[in-house]
């Protein structure tokens, strides 16, 4: 199966020399207005009206017909026009390749016919804006020119626009743009997945902050201000671009879709179901793309191969050919589904019936994510040859200037994404119906293979390990591994000693020392830096034990962010100390995790009505600490604490994870019917998720 999705023209390469007009006519210009355009229409080899012999024009070495290019032909071969112009059995050449090329559907061909198609008319006016550019600069050398051949500028400009028609209508124009895009789509690079997820999860924001693509058409539509157009002729610029200027088509820039006669019939909802769906099967096109490229080109490198040895070539690439291959098979199915019916095709049972083959491979890849990247890093810092070869294995074309980490991370992020895909879809399912059920079991079964509780553990308990062989107690034995314990949060504050004062100047100065806390999920330890690495606890307690009391005041002169924090022992006070944060978050911060809410309880007690302050994540962030919450692009938070330094504290509403995370990578939702509608199919997925488990149980 090929899977090839070309890009489209960018803005860059629109203004390539390709495209302009001393490309195509290199000699002068006025020549060959007068020889093409302005000359008597006589044929080449008709006798002169003067000497009766034949004219002395020129006949062109190529066919005056215009190449065909193939609509059924996702890569189009320029050595086809050699073969059909040196040989007279072209015709039957041709023929055989049509037939060759008569095979299933396939949503990559798909989408670079689309493409094609907008990138001729890109072309077309690109070409067009450059010869009508050269004509203005000709007029304004000679301008005695335009006033011999016309008396007023009118008469002008309808010559001129007559003449590029004839230009762009000639054969060897024609000949030569249609010669130029296979040049263009044959060289150029297919559409990663990285930058479709890209755009595509870009939409989404837009969506989620209350201005989904269209809503300026039904807004006037429903007010009525002037003629807008209906479904069925929606241009193909309702697709979207990227920053590379990429074109992504929609399904309903479909051919077949735009000319079914049907479109008017969808109401708005039905179109951005079916569009969620087409999503679903286009981006599996694109990540196979991707995936291809990572195993054929960085993972069947011989170089690299040479390079690396079988078990760092095991833990880098792990089971990412089995990836593939079972992604294949799924995008298959998806391909024949849509093949049978372009207008009112599922997804949902497909994908419901391939999660135990996602499982089955994604599962193995997930758990080697952390032996993946020491080698990785591993390599860049003793291996002295993987560097090189990596340099310049990712300099090829073939990988749009992306790394190889943007490759292997594309398992990770695409379960992720899928699981998105598919609770899109289900947002625009009718409630009650038989598409809600499918779309909510493979919902369903797409956390049970994202979430990888058994990865989780390991790394806990390696944690906890590790922490064993540093943190000592004071002539106590405490069992500090355990199968339910985990770290929750870490890190240094100052203790204040109110014992020892001292004055300075008319303000009272309270010494301060380093305390190192280690707090798990229940229990808390406070010690003492023994070295670097090792720590002595002197006191510790139960989660349940622990009070806080939060002195926003400054106390006896001493700035900072002071709080107060009590260990007992059942009624008993054990210990107290008053610890001291450099910013306002960090004892925020310490202060929640100590005593944390049930994020569930926050989110399950809000109603549709609740008008909930919400973030939404426009740069994804990577938690740097346990407390943090790491954030993919167009997560919906509610937002529960700012602080004035910069960090939020909140809760995810797909899956009621709370942490904190910049500022800077969030912003506000501020249309307040984008946040009901955000809460509404928040409500709406737990509903039907929870009512499945019941009917399970």
């Amino acid at each position: 199966m090929r899977v090839y999705s070309p890009d489209s023209l960018s803005d860059d390469s629109l203004a390539s020399p390709i495209l302009d007009g001393d490309y195509l006519f290199p000699g002068p210009f006025d020549s060959f207005l007068e020889e093409d355009i302005g000359g008597d229409p006589v044929d080449a080899t008709s006798p002169s009206s003067t000497g009766g012999t034949p004219n002395p024009r020129k006949t062109p070495p190529f066919s005056a017909e215009p190449l065909q290019l193939s609509e059924h032909s996702s890569v189009l071969n320029c050595g086809a026009v050699e073969n059909s112009s040196a040989t007279g059995g072209s015709s039957l050449a041709r023929s055989s390749m049509a037939e060759h090329e008569r095979r299933r559907f396939s949503a990559s061909e798909l989408i670079s016919r689309l493409q094609l198609s907008q990138r001729k008319n890109s072309f077309t006016l690109k070409l067009g804006k450059s010869l009508s550019a050269r004509v203005a600069s000709r007029d304004r050398q000679n301008p005695s020119n335009l006033s011999s051949d016309c008396e007023c500028p009118a008469s002008g400009i309808f010559l001129r626009s007559a003449i590029l028609i004839l230009i762009l209508n000639h054969p060897y124009v024609l000949f030569l743009l249609n010669i130029l895009i296979s040049l263009s789509l044959s060289l150029s690079s297919a559409i990663l997945y990285q930058e479709y997820s890209d755009v595509a999860i870009n939409r989404e924001i837009l969506r989620q902050q209350g201005e989904e693509p269209g809503a300026e058409e039904e807004r006037l539509r429903e007010e009525g201000a002037g003629e807008t157009p209906s479904p069925s002729n929606l241009s193909p610029s309702s697709s979207f671009c990227s920053s590379r200027g990429s074109t992504f088509s929609l399904w309903q820039d479909i051919p077949d879709v735009r000319t079914s006669g049907q479109l008017d019939n969808f109401s708005n909802v039905e179109r951005k179901l079916q569009e969620a769906k087409f999503e679903l099967v286009t981006s599996e096109a694109s990540y196979i793309r991707s995936l291809t490229i990572a195993v054929d080109h960085f993972m069947l490198s011989q170089e690299l191969g040479e390079c690396l040895g079988a078990q760092d070539r095991q833990w880098l690439f792990s089971k990412l050919p089995e990836v593939k291959d079972v992604s294949e098979r799924f995008l298959q199915d998806l391909e024949h589904r849509l093949e049978e019916d372009i207008l009112r095709f599922d997804v949902s049972d497909i994908v419901l019936a391939h999660c135990p083959a996602l499982r089955r491979v994604y599962l193995p890849y997930v758990t080697n994510q952390a032996y993946q990247e020491q080698t990785y890093q591993r390599m860049l810092q003793e291996n002295a040859r993987f560097p090189g070869i990596l340099a310049r294995l990712e300099e090829d074309p073939i990988c749009q200037r992306l790394p190889l980490a943007s490759f292997l991370i594309l398992p990770f992020q695409r379960i992720t994404r899928l699981k998105m895909l598919v609770e899109n879809i289900l947002k625009r399912t009718t409630p009650g119906s038989r598409d809600e059920d499918t779309a909510t079991k493979a919902f369903n079964e797409l956390k049970k293979v994202e979430c990888n509780s058994s990865v989780q553990s390991m790394k806990r308990m390696e944690e906890l390990i590790h922490l064993n062989k540093k943190i000592h107690f004071e002539g106590k034995i405490f069992p500090l591994i355990s199968q339910s314990r985990w770290l929750v949060k870490h890190g240094e504050l100052l203790e204040v000693d109110t014992q020892t004062m001292s004055i300075s100047g008319s303000k009272f100065k309270l010494p301060t020392r380093p305390v190192y806390l280690h707090l798990f999920n229940d229990c808390l330890l406070l010690s003492r830096r023994k070295d670097t690495w090792k720590f002595m606890v002197f006191v510790h307690a139960k989660i349940g034990q622990l009070k806080v009391k939060d002195l926003s005041q400054k106390l006896q002169g001493i700035s900072g962010f002071i709080f107060h924090l009590q260990l007992c022992e059942g009624r008993q006070l054990k210990h107290q100390i008053l610890l001291k944060a450099h910013t306002e978050s960090g004892k925020q911060r310490w202060i929640t995790a100590m005593f944390p809410s049930d994020p569930l309880e926050d989110i399950e007690q809000a109603t549709e009505n609740d008008d909930l302050s919400q973030v939404q994540c426009i740069k994804s962030y990577q938690a740097q600490e346990h407390d943090e919450l790491t954030l993919e692009k167009a997560d919906i938070l509610q937002a529960k604490t700012i602080t004035s330094d910069g960090w939020v504290e909140g809760i995810r509403l797909s899956d009621g994870e709370r942490g904190w995370f910049p500022k800077t990578n969030v912003e506000e939702i501020t249309s307040r019917s984008a946040r009901l509608r955000n809460l509404r199919e928040n409500i709406r997925i737990k509903f039907v998720t929870q009512k499945l488990e019941e009917e399970l149980f």
